[in-house]
């Protein structure tokens, strides 16, 4: 018999359930906020699959993205399983580019990281440049590494100066790209209305900015996105975080991809529950040209860094909104 809050193992699961195992898995991050992935319940297993219709092309060509977004999504819904009772057994399937999640019945463990989920969010204002201690920089390394992932944390001004020119150099030519510029627009929601009416998207407010009506938006963004700004904010945004992390995976294939975003929603959680904040600046490794010398840098040649993310304490934004849960199981 399962835990308390699971099911007998011969039956299915509930129907109440296995949507609210997909509402918290549905909480994890992913580029742009796309939200793509789609879920399928069978039986005592949940799998999670890619939704390319919602990929992007410009910024993630070969759908790196997507794929560590399942991977994110996957700790979540291993993390609720267990707040209700199941074990979760993943695996990826290669054939159809999915994350399979077998149930089965377990004792109920609601861990801090569960709890953490509904306030884990890309907090992409100002942090208050302070150090964290040196248990909460060994807790974020531990719950960010795996197996198959590691995460470099750098603290060291010098270290996260060396950093910073690579972030520039990442933006500046993204901010170059029609291609990249023309779909960021299109995810961007410039105030809330926007925002409620697709349930996905880039909310400016989540970012420190303004409500403005969606025509001033379209009509301004050239004026108020532009290199120098952007470049000024990231430049600012590094320095006053208390550091940087990098998440490197073992290999560079789909299955790898989704194993760091296990391992970075697990440091993101970890984060949530020590009142640290995060965000991603993934310039660096978005941008193929920047990404081998920033990887020689590191020190990891041959290899491909998959994540940059900065992390220090700062305040609360207001949370990026979801779709609703029908509108992700199939």
């Amino acid at each position: 018999m399962a835990g308390s809050g699971g099911a007998p193992l011969d039956q299915e699961l509930p129907r109440e359930l296995a949507r609210e195992l997909v509402r918290f898995a549905t909480l994890a991050p992913s580029s742009h906020n796309t939200q793509c992935w789609k879920f399928a319940v069978s039986g005592r297993a949940v799998t999670i699959l890619p939704d390319l219709s919602r990929r992007c092309p410009a910024v993630d060509p070969d759908d790196h993205h997507v794929f560590v977004t399942l991977g994110c999504a996957t700790e979540n819904l291993t993390h609720a399983a267990l707040a209700h009772g199941l074990h979760a057994e993943t695996r990826f399937d290669a054939s159809r580019g999915a994350v399979h999640v077998a149930l089965t019945p377990t004792p109920t463990k609601a861990s801090a990281l569960y709890q953490a989920i509904p306030a884990r969010q890309c907090t992409r204002g100002d942090y208050d440049g302070k150090p964290l201690s040196t248990n909460e920089l060994t807790l974020l390394e531990r719950a960010g590494t795996s197996s198959s992932v590691r995460v470099l944390l750098m603290t060291e001004r010098p270290a996260m100066e060396r950093m910073l020119d690579f972030v520039v150099q990442g933006n500046t030519a993204q901010m170059a790209d029609p291609a990249f510029v023309k779909e960021l627009k299109t995810w961007i929601r410039f105030n809330g209305a926007a925002a409620l009416r697709t349930g996905d998207g880039l909310y400016g407010v989540c970012s420190g900015n303004p409500n403005i009506p969606s025509w001033i938006g379209d009509a301004a963004f050239g004026w108020f996105f532009t290199p120098k700004g952007e470049n000024d904010k990231c430049v600012r945004q590094m320095r006053n975080s208390a550091g940087i992390a990098v998440f490197v995976g073992a290999a560079a294939d789909k299955a790898h991809w989704v194993d760091v975003g296990r391992a970075y929603e697990r440091f993101a959680l970890q984060a949530t529950a020590l009142g640290i904040r995060n965000a991603f600046l993934n310039q660096p490794v978005e941008v193929a040209a920047v990404r081998s010398p920033f990887a020689a840098e590191l020190g990891l040649t041959g290899q491909r860094p998959d994540l940059v993310v900065r992390f220090g304490r700062g305040p609360t934004l207001p949370p990026s909104l979801r779709r609703p849960v029908d509108a992700v199981m199939v």
